[in-house]
C-alpha cells in the first residue's frame, strides 16, 4: 500500500476539509431557505385572509385597522391581486407598466405560478380572487449564496494549490542552485591544476595534435565550471554574434560525434543577439547532443539562423526518431528522459536559460515520429 507524503497528506486534509464545509454550508442554507419559503407561505395565506376579511365588510373598526396593518405589512413579498379574469386587483412590492399590456401580465402571472401555486380566495358572492406571488428578494439571494461560497472556496484552494506548486517549485530550485554552486566550487581546484598542466605540456610540445586536444578539452572543463557557476544568479548579456556562437559549438561537437553524423550550417553574415556567449553555447550544446542521440548515430543535423524585425531566430533539425505531440512541452520538464542513464535535465536547463535568463522563447516547432524534431530558439537582437 502506497503512503501519502506529508505534502499530499496536507493537500488532501485540505480538499475534504474544502469539500466538508461547503456541503454543510449547502445542506444548512437550503434547510434555511425552506424553513424561510414556509414563513413567506404563512404570510401570503395571512395577507389573503385579510383581503378575504376586507372584502366581506364585516367586523368592527378595530377589525379593520388590524386587517389593514397586516396587509400594509407586506414590505418584501411581490405580490398581484387577480380576480377570475385575470384582471389585476391590487399589488405590492412590484412595479407593474401604466398601460394595460395583457401579454405582459399574462407572463408575468405565468411565472408566478411557475414559481408557486396561487391562492385562491373564496368570496361571499360565490366569486374567486387569486394571489400570485415571487420570492423575496432576500430569499432569492440565499438560494444563490452557498454556491457563491462554493466557487470562493474553490477560488481559494485554487490558490493555495498554486501557492504550493510555486512552494514546491522554489524549493526544487534551491536544490539546483546549490548542486549547481557545488559542482563549480568542486570543479575549480582540479580545472586549475590541469591547465597549468595543459600549458606546460604545449609550451614544451606545440605541435603535437593530442596536446592541442588536451588544451580544448581542458578549456571544455573551464567553460562547464563557468556554466554551472552563472545558474542562480543574473548573466550579463552582451551583443554577441549568434553565427559564432553555433559554429564553435558545431566544431567542438562534430569531432565527439560519430562520422556518419554530419552538421550542415552555413554561417552567413554576422547576426547579433542580446545574450550571453556561456550559456548559449550550453542551451546549443544541448540541443546538438539531443539531435546525435535521437537519430543514433546517424544522419544529418541542419542549423539554420534567421533574423526578422525584432528577433533572431535559431532552427535545429535533426533526422531523428521524433517526439509525439502530447509531448512537446513535457520533455522540458525537469526529471523528464527517454535515455536509461540521464537525470532529464538538459532541456529543463534551456529553457531556463533562454526564457528567464534572456527572455526568448524555446519550443518544439515540429516533430514527426520517425522524420525527425526541428526545435526552434528565439532571442531578441541586439
Amino acid at each position: 500500500m502506497k503512503i501519502l507524503s506529508p505534502q499530499n497528506k496536507f493537500l488532501l486534509t485540505l480538499i475534504i476539509a474544502a469539500v466538508t464545509v461547503s456541503f454543510i454550508t449547502i445542506y444548512f442554507t437550503n434547510r434555511f431557505v425552506s424553513e424561510l419559503k414556509q414563513e413567506e407561505r404563512q404570510k401570503i395565506d395571512l395577507w389573503a385572509n385579510a383581503v378575504k376579511y376586507i372584502s366581506n365588510e364585516s367586523g368592527s373598526c378595530e377589525d379593520f385597522s388590524l386587517i389593514f396593518e397586516i396587509v400594509q405589512n407586506n414590505r418584501t413579498v411581490p405580490v398581484i391581486l387577480t380576480d377570475e379574469d385575470g384582471k389585476v386587483i391590487g399589488f405590492r412590492n412590484i412595479e407593474l407598466p401604466d398601460s394595460q399590456d395583457t401579454v405582459y401580465f399574462s407572463n408575468l402571472l405565468n411565472r408566478m405560478k411557475a414559481e408557486h401555486e396561487p391562492i385562491t380566495i373564496e368570496l361571499p358572492d360565490g366569486s374567486k380572487n387569486y394571489v400570485f406571488y415571487f420570492d423575496s428578494v432576500t430569499l432569492k439571494k440565499l438560494n444563490y449564496y452557498p454556491y457563491i461560497q462554493l466557487i470562493i472556496i474553490t477560488f481559494f484552494i485554487g490558490i493555495a494549490f498554486y501557492s504550493y506548486g510555486q512552494a514546491r517549485k522554489s524549493e526544487q530550485n534551491l536544490i539546483w542552485l546549490g548542486m549547481a554552486k557545488e559542482t563549480a566550487h568542486q570543479l575549480g581546484t582540479p580545472t586549475s591544476s590541469l591547465m597549468a598542466c595543459s600549458s606546460l605540456l604545449s609550451e614544451k610540445y606545440p605541435y603535437d595534435e593530442v596536446i592541442v586536444e588536451l588544451e580544448k578539452d581542458v578549456k571544455r572543463i573551464e567553460t562547464i565550471t563557468s556554466r554551472f557557476s552563472k545558474i542562480g544568479s543574473s548573466p550579463s548579456l552582451d551583443s554577441i554574434d549568434v553565427t559564432n556562437i553555433i559554429s564553435d559549438t558545431i566544431s567542438y561537437q562534430s569531432k565527439r560525434c560519430p562520422r556518419t553524423i554530419t552538421f550542415n550550417f552555413s554561417p552567413g553574415n554576422p547576426i547579433y543577439a542580446k545574450a550571453n556567449d556561456i550559456l548559449l553555447g550550453w542551451v546549443l550544446e544541448n540541443l546538438l547532443k539531443n539531435a546525435v542521440d535521437a537519430m543514433q548515430g546517424k544522419g544529418v543535423i541542419t542549423v539554420l539562423a534567421t533574423v526578422d524585425k525584432k528577433n533572431i531566430i535559431i532552427d535545429i533539425q535533426d533526422q531523428g526518431k521524433g517526439i509525439e505531440k502530447r509531448k512537446h512541452k513535457e520533455i522540458f520538464r525537469a526529471g523528464y528522459t527517454t535515455k536509461d542513464r540521464g537525470w532529464g535535465l538538459g532541456l529543463s536547463l534551456a529553457k531556463r536559460i533562454i526564457e528567464q535568463y534572456h527572455s526568448g522563447k524555446i519550443f518544439v516547432l515540429r516533430s514527426e515520429p520517425g522524420v525527425g524534431s526541428t526545435f526552434r530558439i528565439i532571442l531578441k537582437k541586439a
